[in-house]
């Protein structure tokens, strides 16, 4: 069937909108009315450090993040009052740790989300924050920890340096992250990243119960080549979720390919989200 139904996409860290360019193309050429956005502080909305700006990579480790006060919760509002102005509940699909936002959004208003797509993505419930879940055995293999400038708790902001003409931080940066892109891709990508991820994404519990964020229909596309969010913590995260929420258990589909996958394999990310839209009791959602 040919989708016609909204899609709504949800960024992860250091991310924007412009980041889901391949995967939007895909679903509009599917038949679905798409929306990527871009969340407050980020992408187009970016707020960034004065000494990032300015190349100083020393006050960079020291400087307060002009994201510091934002806090998850005024980031899923945003969403909501955007969700609100639809003309029917979407798909909410999800990348990293836009899963968080997602996860709060469908608890604060769960009416106006026909389904979710957890994009390799943070599912926080059971153990409450995306933090609790970084702090398990099973994400110790995550690469990335080298790319953290400062203490997040002084700077307010888990903060990476995307500019870093640096060829071990660059490498890092591509494995971690955009493993499944060429060198040219990846620097391109790599050049929108902004440097803050409010530490409120991290430290923050979502709150999902099961009878209001549990009454979302929901997929997750598992990445088993991801070097940023193990599958085996994807893993747990999915296995929590089924336990707080047994009756809208997630429908997993596998697929090769690193963190990035919305621009690794952006066809097949799409596919996985139209056909999660056909079933019915999304179909049904979205009707309201």
């Amino acid at each position: 069937m040919t989708g016609t139904s909204d899609v709504v996409l949800i960024h992860g860290a250091w991310h924007g909108a412009g980041h889901f360019a391949a995967l939007a193309k895909e679903l509009t050429a599917m038949g679905h009315r798409v929306l990527a956005l871009d969340l407050a502080g980020h992408g187009s909305r970016a707020r960034f450090p004065v000494s990032y700006l300015a190349r100083d990579v020393e006050a960079l480790r020291t400087e307060v993040s002009p994201l510091a006060d934002l806090t998850l919760d005024d980031v899923a509002r945003d969403v909501v009052a955007t969700l609100r102005r639809l003309p029917a509940p979407p798909v909410v699909a999800a990348h990293s740790m836009g899963g968080a936002v997602a996860t709060r959004v469908a608890e604060i208003a769960p009416k106006l989300v026909a389904g979710l797509v957890y994009v390799a993505a943070f599912v926080p419930t059971l153990l409450g924050s995306s933090g609790a879940y970084l702090d398990l055995p099973e994400a110790k293999t995550a690469l990335g920890g080298g790319l953290y400038l400062g203490d997040p708790a002084a700077v307010g902001a888990v903060r990476i340096d995307p500019r870093s003409t640096d060829p071990a931080y660059q490498a890092e940066l591509h494995a971690a992250y955009f493993s499944d892109l060429d060198r040219p891709d990846f620097l391109a990508l790599a050049a929108s990243l902004t440097p803050d991820q409010p530490m409120s994404f991290l430290t923050t519990a979502t709150g999902a119960t099961a009878g209001r964020w549990g009454t979302v229909p929901r997929t997750y596309l598992r990445t088993t080549l991801d070097r940023a969010l193990p599958v085996e913590l994807q893993d747990v995260m999915i296995r929590h979720a089924d336990e707080l929420a047994p009756a809208t258990a997630f429908t997993q589909v596998t697929v090769e390919a690193g963190h990035a996958v919305f621009a690794g394999v952006p066809a097949e990310v799409a596919d996985v989200i139209h056909h999660a839209e056909a079933r019915p009791e999304w179909r049904r959602a979205a009707r309201g």
